[in-house]
């Protein structure tokens, strides 16, 4: 039998408003007489059996960590399967399925039920023909489900459901504060073992914060740790060759000097090398010879150390080195010393990985710069008017406009479809501008999210969030003296915009975690396929932002109004791939080129670029083999023809093409990548057009 959602049949005598009134009261008198959610079911369960019949009641909660449903509760009259602790997941529970919809949800024949194997083997087994779920819900959250199930087939009456329904609904805050009080018990414990460890590591915690120099790092590190527990002789071990260990750093008390810093070994037979190869502790009670044969462990034996503890520096899945500690003890370090000498390693994992960093950055840094000084040049050299092809009078009208501006220092604002080339002119704009020979700093305001767009833009001081281990300077502040070109502008979150429309009018903004006032001098571009103007009446961008976004508005064709450069674009495309294809194609069937020409092409250049590619790659001969087929327009029915436009062939060529893809939008097999747009732009039109993933399916299912 089907699933049945808020299926309630009337039928029979209802139960009297009074009667149903009682019934709550004296559910209430249950919630607020027990504080143990087993007993305040368990008589919930039997008030409730004088005036609704079922044989057993049980609770499925939601477990958000694992994404199950867990039953916590059972209350019967007879044995049952179901037991506390059952799990199903969201696929084979209809407990799931009524937490979800916030529907009650009835299983009419368990016996022929067949969507959930899990669930209904446990209810056929307890002899269950019918069960009737109610989502368990408060006002804040959604709890999972009671359950009622019932060894006949009789229907619940209208009435009956309605009581069960409320019962449930005023017995859900009783569940939720028992499981909040339950989570507070939980993350009082949590706080206070964290808070016992915070004092143990506060101490090394300061002393790894205060030093990026590896020798000063670790004497800090050695003088905390002799403080916390007793050893005679720690070491800073790092890698040096593939086989070998380089001791780094060392502190002995009262040794011989047989050990010393710069001391390499091989890995092979020594402790430090096991720590480092296998990523896990090792403590040794007993030093002996026979179990670690190599130089390094007989050294340690010389000078009479007899227990060690050496931990791995492990950081973002990298062993960067090994933090060894040792004793003239016998078992002087416990496997709680371990532990606690493990959360140490994971900190000086992260101070050591950041000052190996540091060092890298400074010996990088003179190869950085002439680095940036050729990929200034490649951009001056490479992105000019030569890859802007066309001839029509709209893209003129384009270039004319930047030859105006690019002079000057106004901002500009580039709107247009996507894939239409917004980007080229950005360049083009620089590139003739002033500012051409110092940096174009390009960012895509939709493809950082959203917690980082803020950090990119300005720049963040070391300390200033979770994960900002070292500085960083943001891209207007490279861009200084320069030009800086934000893609995508309308994809900037409200909060961010005040912070750059100061940059706009002042000049000058801070770091991300700095009080210190940065002042630039930078020249802005920005583009965007949205309709601002929309957003702003909207209440979705803001309007002075906008206003000094669009000092100059450059607006771009699409590729259906520039008709006569379509030809020139496809013998550019031809050309460009057939020589990094290594063909030779010499000629473009008229026919091929009459349906290039005819086509509206939505994803404009972008589309038309990834198209040609297709078509040289297919080419075998010195012709282009156009895939024409991709470009007629699919056969309308039951539709008036004199109503077709722009918007309804547009809407018929997507989804002729999601059809083709089943439905998937993304990835190098999606319709996305087929119309040579963006996922988002796709999506978006998607939107416009009124088109949904059931529209697909429905094309399937005809």
């Amino acid at each position: 039998m089907p699933l049945i959602t808020n299926k309630i049949q009337k039928s029979g005598q209802a139960v009297s408003d009074e009667r149903q009134l009682q019934a709550l009261v004296e559910v209430l008198d249950c919630i607020s007489s027990h504080g143990n959610l087993q007993e305040l079911f368990h008589d919930l369960a039997s008030r409730l059996r004088r005036l609704v019949s079922f044989d057993t009641l049980y609770v499925s909660l939601h477990d958000s960590v694992r994404d199950v449903m867990r039953v916590s509760i059972v209350e019967t009259m007879t044995p049952v399967t179901i037991s506390v602790g059952l799990e199903t997941s969201q696929d084979e529970s209809p407990s799931a399925v009524a937490w979800q919809t916030q529907q009650i949800t009835v299983l009419d024949d368990v016996a022929h039920e067949t969507r959930f194997p899990t669930a209904t083997r446990a209810f056929r087994e307890s002899g269950f023909r019918r069960v009737s779920l109610f989502p368990l819900t408060t006002t804040k959250r959604k709890l999972g489900a009671v359950g009622f199930g019932r060894k006949d087939d009789i229907d619940y009456k209208e009435s009956e459901l309605k009581l069960l329904q409320r019962a449930v609904a005023e017995v859900a805050l009783a569940v939720d504060n028992h499981l909040r009080s339950q989570e507070v018990i939980s993350y009082e414990k949590q706080l206070e073992q964290e808070r016992d460890r915070a004092f143990l590591l506060l101490e090394i915690t300061n002393a790894l914060v205060r030093n990026l120099e590896l020798d000063e790092l670790f004497k800090n590190i050695s003088a905390s740790l002799r403080r916390i527990m007793h050893h005679d002789y720690a070491a800073l071990i790092l890698p040096d060759t593939e086989d070998t260990l380089r001791l780094y750093a060392v502190d002995f008390f009262q040794g011989s000097g047989l050990i010393h810093p710069d001391l390499r070994f091989a890995r092979e037979g020594s402790l430090a090398g096991r720590a480092f190869n296998s990523g896990n502790p090792v403590l040794v009670s007993r030093l002996q010879a026979a179990e670690y044969p190599g130089e390094a462990a007989k050294m340690l034996a010389a000078e009479g150390l007899k227990s060690a503890c050496c931990l791995p520096l492990v950081n973002r899945e990298r062993t960067v080195g090994v933090l060894t500690v040792a004793s003239r003890t016998e078992t002087a370090f416990s496997v709680e010393h371990a532990n606690l000498l493990l959360q140490v390693a994971n900190q000086v994992a992260i101070a050591v990985d950041n000052a190996l960093a540091f060092r890298e950055i400074a010996e990088l840094k003179e190869k950085l710069a002439e680095e940036k000084s050729y990929l200034e040049d490649e951009i001056r050299t490479t992105f000019n008017f030569d890859e802007i092809i066309g001839e029509s009078t709209g893209l003129r009208e384009v270039l004319t406009q930047v030859q105006t501006v690019a002079p000057t220092d106004a901002a500009v604002l580039i709107l247009g479809e996507t894939g239409t080339g917004k980007e080229l002119i950005a360049r083009a704009i620089h590139r003739l501008s002033r500012r051409s020979e110092r940096a174009l700093i390009k960012i895509n305001c939709s493809a950082i999210p959203t917690g980082l767009l803020e950090s990119e833009l300005f720049g963040h001081e070391r300390g200033a969030f979770t994960g900002a281990i070292a500085q960083k300077v943001g891209r207007l502040e490279l861009a200084n003296k320069g030009t800086i070109f934000l893609d995508e502008v309308g994809d900037i979150p409200l909060e961010l915009q005040p912070k750059l429309l100061r940059v706009l009018q002042e000049s000058e903004f801070e770091r991300l975690g700095s009080s210190r006032t940065i002042h630039v001098d930078v020249r802005l571009v920005a583009a965007t396929n949205r309709d601002l103007a929309k957003m702003v009446a909207d209440n979705q961008f803001r309007s002075d932002l906008y206003y000094r976004l669009r000092v100059f508005p450059i607006l771009v064709p699409p590729v259906r109004e520039r008709k006569s450069d379509i030809p020139l674009l496809v013998h550019y495309f031809t050309q460009k791939y057939a020589r990094q294809l290594g063909r030779k194609i010499k000629r473009i069937p008229q026919p091929a080129m009459d349906a290039l020409c005819n086509w509206h092409w939505p994803g404009n250049i972008r589309e038309m670029e990834n198209f040609i590619e297709r078509a040289v790659i297919l080419s075998q001969g010195p012709a282009l083999e156009v895939p024409v087929k991709e470009l007629k327009e699919p056969t309308r029915h039951n539709a008036d023809e004199s109503e077709g436009t722009l918007q309804s062939t547009e809407r018929d060529y997507i989804l002729r093409i999601l059809k083709e893809t089943k439905g998937l939008i993304s990835g190098p097999n999606g319709a996305a990548a087929k119309l040579g747009l963006k996922r988002t732009t796709l999506q978006g039109k998607m939107r416009k057009l009124g088109i949904s993933r059931r529209d697909v399916l429905f094309q399937d299912e005809g």
